[in-house]
């Protein structure tokens, strides 16, 4: 009887035309942050419970490697982009702001070239060369473009700054190429499933936790994303404290003022880009179905 209520909702959901999923995937994302802000009082928590779910899905990576003795479905690009952005993140950390981050960082990278190890050599017969066709180009030279063109305002030198925006830019984007593996075999392990579910919802809860730092005290800002969601409004506006601290100085160099709108929309897209697939694996879940398939235009 529970899951009656759940089917007639997914059911409705895909009869409507995509401009109406696209209005109820924001107004979902903002009730998610609205409750997202009232119940957790220090933001910084979803950066850790972000972390943590990133972390239970290496777990899960990890148990399908050394137990399943298995690497089909995962793609070894998307390892590979992943150890790129992190290494390149860690160096940053290093010469520019040595935290507990490094230290996570550091560990996320260890296991990311475990992981290539595995699968390049000891499970290379299961590794599916075939379906793990999305041209990596794609995916690196736009976001060395783009960290030449918008980098952050500090003060260290260009290439840390080049350094930097890169590794934000390529960690937005560095899951598609396992998306194109999951779209190329239409059927998803569980396993491989709850791990890429697992990013998806690690990568929601750092989305909200940097969003939530920068409206915490502008309430109305919800507002400007409910009436203009596609607007320019709605990236802009966020940032109208860091403008009034500032003195108006981070109007003054449009390609340093766009640095934390490229951040936003660069944690917005790392989001966007696995809701298709998570609203599938919870539909999946719900069903009671172990292996996942994804129709058609999915992912």
């Amino acid at each position: 009887m529970g899951k009656r209520p759940i089917q007639a909702a997914s059911l409705w959901v895909r009869r409507q035309p995509p401009k109406v999923k696209a209005f109820l995937a924001v107004v979902t994302g903002m009730a998610a942050l609205v409750l997202l802000r009232v119940i957790v009082h220090d933001h910084d928590n979803l950066f850790v419970a972000g972390e943590a779910v990133h972390s239970v899905g290496i777990c899960v990576l990890i148990y399908k490697l050394t137990k399943e003795k298995t690497c089909a479905g995962l793609s070894l690009k998307s390892q590979e982009l992943t150890a790129l952005f992190l290494a390149v993140r860690l160096y940053c950390s290093f010469v520019m702001e040595y935290d507990i981050h490094t230290l996570l960082d550091l560990s996320t990278l260890a296991t990311a070239l475990w992981v290539i190890y595995m699968m390049r050599f000891n499970l290379k017969s299961s590794y599916m060369e075939d379906k793990d066709n999305f041209a990596m180009y794609y995916v690196v030279v736009p976001c060395v473009v783009s960290a030449l063109l918008v980098q952050p305002s500090t003060l260290h030198t260009f290439i840390n700054r080049f350094f930097w925006a890169f590794c934000v830019y390529l960690e937005a984007v560095s899951v598609l190429p396992q998306l194109r593996v999951m779209q190329n075999t239409k059927i998803v392990e569980p396993f491989t499933a709850h791990y890429v579910f697992a990013l998806g919802v690690a990568r929601f809860l750092s989305c909200a936790h940097w969003v939530l730092q920068r409206i915490y005290d502008f309430p109305v800002i919800f507002v400007f994303y409910f009436l203009f969601p596609s607007s320019t409004l709605c990236f802009i506006f966020p940032f109208f404290p860091q403008v009034l601290d500032s003195g108006g100085r981070l109007l003054t160099a449009l390609g340093y003022g766009l640095w934390p709108s490229m951040v936003l929309i660069s944690e917005i897209v790392q989001t966007f880009i696995l809701a298709d697939f998570c609203y599938y694996y919870v539909k999946s879940v719900f069903g009671g179905q172990l292996v996942l398939r994804l129709p058609s235009g999915v992912v």
